[in-house]
């Protein structure tokens, strides 16, 4: 079994799920008492919120190609970064490192095609949402991609932050994402992708009518494929 190496702490709530789901999903597959082998490294995610909100992007690409370098100097054989947005500076840790990177766009736009969904919403911070690293990736595997309406992406992105990221989830912070959702479906939505690893304390795939990509579960997913299929090698 290969030793995942998950970049995480942004937030901890979610690398949580992240942890979770990798020894979870071992064991289902292994069986006994087995789990994942993996290194954590957990950073600050104040420190990393600063950089996002002030646009200090380069800054926080040197901060996590060096926690990649760590993990690979602590064995891990391929890198999961556990969250969507900091997939801006992916890049940044790929040049650092010798090791792969296994990308959650690739991850997620390989889960959508094989659903015969090919027009998407995308739910995610404002910066996901927003800027085009995130849906260019998911584009260059043929996929039309929309977002929410300006007001839905001010919504998305301050519950994300003030609410999931604290660990609170609000039963009408749940309704106000179906809402979005229903808009996305009316504008041609196949699907939605739950693009912050967050997303998916608050909404799961019984609360929408189409269906829903949780990142972080197709991500973990894709991770112990990864890990145990060299053990088949």
């Amino acid at each position: 079994m290969k030793t995942i190496g998950l970049i995480g702490g942004m937030s901890w709530e979610s690398s949580s799920e992240y942890y979770r789901l990798v020894n979870e999903l071992v064991r289902e597959r292994v069986g006994g008492l087995s789990s994942a082998r993996c290194v954590l490294y957990s950073v600050d995610f104040a420190e990393v919120e600063a950089m996002q909100s002030e646009g200090r992007w380069d800054e926080a690409g040197r901060l996590l190609a060096d926690v990649a370098r760590s993990l690979e100097s602590a064995g891990a054989d391929f890198l999961v970064l556990c969250t969507n947005t900091m997939h801006k500076v992916a890049s940044a840790i790929e040049d650092a490192v010798a090791v792969p990177l296994l990308h959650l766009g690739d991850t997620t736009a390989r889960a959508v095609l094989a659903e015969g969904v090919t027009k998407v919403g995308l739910l995610g911070t404002a910066f996901t949402m927003e800027q085009s690293f995130y849906r260019d990736r998911l584009s260059s595997h043929g996929l039309e991609v929309i977002v929410p309406e300006a007001e839905d992406r001010e919504l998305i992105h301050r519950v994300i932050y003030e609410e999931l990221c604290l660990g609170i989830v609000r039963e009408e912070s749940r309704a106000a994402y179906q809402g979005v959702v229903d808009r996305l479906v009316e504008r041609g939505a196949e699907g939605v992708i739950l693009g912050c690893t967050e997303i998916e304390l608050l909404l799961r795939q019984e609360d929408v009518a189409v269906p829903a990509f949780p990142t972080t579960r197709l991500h973990s997913e894709a991770a112990v494929a990864a890990a145990l299929a060299s053990t088949a090698g």
